[in-house]
Parts: structure tokens; C-alpha cells; sequence
């Protein structure tokens, strides 16, 4: 078998469906809910977005199971806002399966948005990379849901927009 088998039309099409419903939950800023429905249940999803913890409390640690999901979007959508949230077309994302029965895959996706401080009122647009690994929900009918999201994104804007000093370095 190959390293890296072809997922069936069929399981590639379920993927990007996924991803896609899942870019467009957070380009559309849907209530966080509807966030949590597109993450497995078990196995237990994860959320890791790359960076110092000391710069912000949703950086540098993994948010575990469903209640960890919901603490790194409390956290980060309690201190950050966005906007103009886009993404780059689904023939530019990189999707490689998972494992040799080719259930589930791995996708990479870049995507841009203008992100702000919400207590400072300061913000950058910047341009980011997810990392998102697809799984079917164990319990239930075996939907394909988010189980692991990696993000890396412009930690320094963020922590400088935070402490309000973003703007002074800008002029």
C-alpha cells in the first residue's frame, strides 16, 4: 500500500464539505454552537494555535474535548475580533489522507482576515494557515467532523494590538 492512498471521490468530497462548512461557520462568524457541532465529539477534537503562552491565554496550549473547544473560543473571541474573513479556493488546499484505509485526511488551508483587539480597538490584517484534521464522529452516524485544528497565525500583532501598542510601531 501506498503511503499516502487516494481517498474515494465520494470520501473527497465529504472532506472538503467539512472544511468548507466548517471556513465558513467562522468567515460568517456563526454563534459559537454552531462552531462546536462541526468538531468530533470522539474522538476528542483538539485546538492548538501556535505561539508563546505568555503573549496571550489562547496561544501555546492545546484545548482538549468539547469543553476545550468552547474555553479557546470564549478566550480568544473574549480578547479578538475579525473581519473580512476569507479563504484561499478549495483547488489550493493541500489534502493528504490520513491513513492507509484512507479514513480521514489532513488539510491545509490558508486564509486572511483583519483582525482587532477588542479593548484597545486596535487591529492588522494579516494572512494565516490552518491545519485541520477531519475525522469521523465515532458516536453517532459517522458524519465527518473537525477533530484537530492548528493555527499559525501573526502572534506579535496580536499581543502587541493587546497590550495597545500596535499602533504606535504602525506610524
Amino acid at each position: 500500500m501506498s503511503p499516502n492512498p487516494i481517498p474515494s471521490h465520494t470520501q473527497l468530497s465529504q472532506i472538503q464539505s467539512t472544511i468548507r462548512s466548517f471556513l465558513t461557520s467562522l468567515s460568517q462568524s456563526h454563534p459559537l454552537k454552531s462552531i462546536l457541532s462541526k468538531f468530533t465529539t470522539t474522538p476528542h477534537p483538539l485546538i492548538h494555535e501556535h505561539g508563546l503562552p505568555f503573549l496571550a491565554p489562547f496561544l501555546g496550549r492545546d484545548f482538549v474535548g468539547q469543553n476545550g473547544i468552547k474555553e479557546y473560543f470564549s478566550l480568544m473571541g473574549g480578547l479578538l475580533g475579525y473581519e473580512d474573513m476569507g479563504f484561499e479556493d478549495e483547488g489550493d488546499w493541500v489534502v493528504k489522507c490520513r491513513d492507509e484505509g484512507g479514513d480521514g485526511a489532513v488539510v491545509v488551508v490558508r486564509g486572511w482576515a483583519r483582525f482587532f483587539a477588542k479593548e484597545t480597538g486596535e487591529g492588522w490584517r494579516e494572512e494565516f494557515v490552518y491545519r485541520l484534521r477531519v475525522a469521523r464522529e465515532i458516536n453517532g452516524d459517522g458524519e465527518w467532523k473537525i477533530q484537530e485544528y492548528r493555527i499559525w497565525a501573526d502572534t506579535g500583532a496580536a499581543y502587541l494590538a493587546l497590550r495597545g501598542e500596535l499602533g504606535r510601531l504602525k506610524e
